[in-house]
């Protein structure tokens, strides 16, 4: 693979095609001022993407329900990992509140890990999709679930919303999970994600996501995706791993853009009905550019693919 070697010490100098300029659209402090008005989490902030401010700057976000303390401590995100909160009762609506407001056409629900609750938060995201699908009718619903221990009775409750998306990040290559996952599994993912496909009544879109540069080869890249086929995932996001902080898991590599292109055309032979694959993607950045006819009838998703 071809890749940009970097320094071991300090979290090394961007490479050009991964700096950008702030931007300083007026959208910007309207998206902060709403969703502080309204006390909503983003992954976009909690999380450090590096997208932030130019999805905020164009009024969009991706939404972190049940609080912004993780039950898990992996090796590469940003969000805080402490004794939980109580659940907030009234975040569903304030959410969909917001993705109306936003005049959001695509709204993506993530949350933390809640390994202290029985369900993982599932009832939650159940009730956020509920809440939002009510405010917005022809809204196209994305979530991005933790792996809630494979609990079935978990998937069911927020398969019975029917969310048009469901996303679960692989994240990295089998060899690296045990490093940069905590708690997770290469196959609980991958069992998660097929047990998505078979256990709803409705036709769902699976996703998942890889984050580059922590050490894998391209041929490991290459066997997650197959993987990934196996189980009938239907849409793949590749993109570059930073470092949020020293303490956080280096980067090993900064992988060259035209390297995210081949990998690109390899994912859409192997049968991905879409591919997202480049050194800014994030698993949710740019997720209204999948457009798979969806139609919302009676409250129930459907697709006409």
């Amino acid at each position: 693979m071809e890749m940009h070697a970097t320094q071991k010490a300090q979290r090394p100098r961007l490479p050009a095609w991964l700096r950008r300029a702030l931007p300083s659209e007026h959208t910007f402090a309207q998206t902060r001022g709403l969703l502080e008005e309204l006390n909503l989490h983003t992954v976009c902030e909690s999380a450090k993407c590096p997208n932030h401010w130019e999805c905020w700057s164009k009024g969009t976000a991706s939404f972190m329900i049940a609080g912004d303390r993780c039950t898990r401590a992996c090796g590469f995100c940003a969000i805080s990992t402490l004794k939980p909160l109580a659940l907030d009762a009234q975040e569903p609506g304030r959410v969909a509140e917001a993705a109306a407001r936003m005049h959001l056409r695509h709204v993506v629900i993530t949350a933390v890990a809640r390994d202290d609750l029985a369900d993982g938060g599932a009832e939650h995201f159940a009730q956020t999709i509920q809440a939002v699908r009510s405010r917005v009718p022809e809204m196209v619903i994305e979530v991005l679930t933790p792996d809630f221990l494979l609990k079935e009775e978990a998937v069911d409750k927020v398969l019975s919303a029917e969310p048009h998306v469901f996303n679960h990040n692989m994240e990295t290559v089998r060899r690296l999970t045990p490093a940069v996952r905590s708690r997770a599994t290469y196959e609980r993912s991958l069992s998660l994600l097929g047990m998505v496909r078979k256990r709803a009544s409705y036709r769902v879109y699976t996703k998942s996501g890889l984050m580059l540069g922590l050490g894998e080869t391209e041929e490991e890249i290459l066997q997650v995706m197959k993987d990934l086929r196996h189980v009938d995932c239907d849409i793949l996001t590749l993109g570059q791993y930073l470092q949020p902080s020293l303490t956080h898991l280096p980067v090993k590599a900064f992988i060259r853009p035209e390297t995210f292109d081949r990998l690109k055309s390899s994912a859409e032979s192997m049968g991905f009905v879409h591919v997202a694959s480049g050194p800014m993607v994030r698993s949710s950045y740019h997720a209204d550019a999948f457009n798979a006819g969806f139609t919302v009838e009676e409250g129930r998703s459907s697709s006409s693919v």
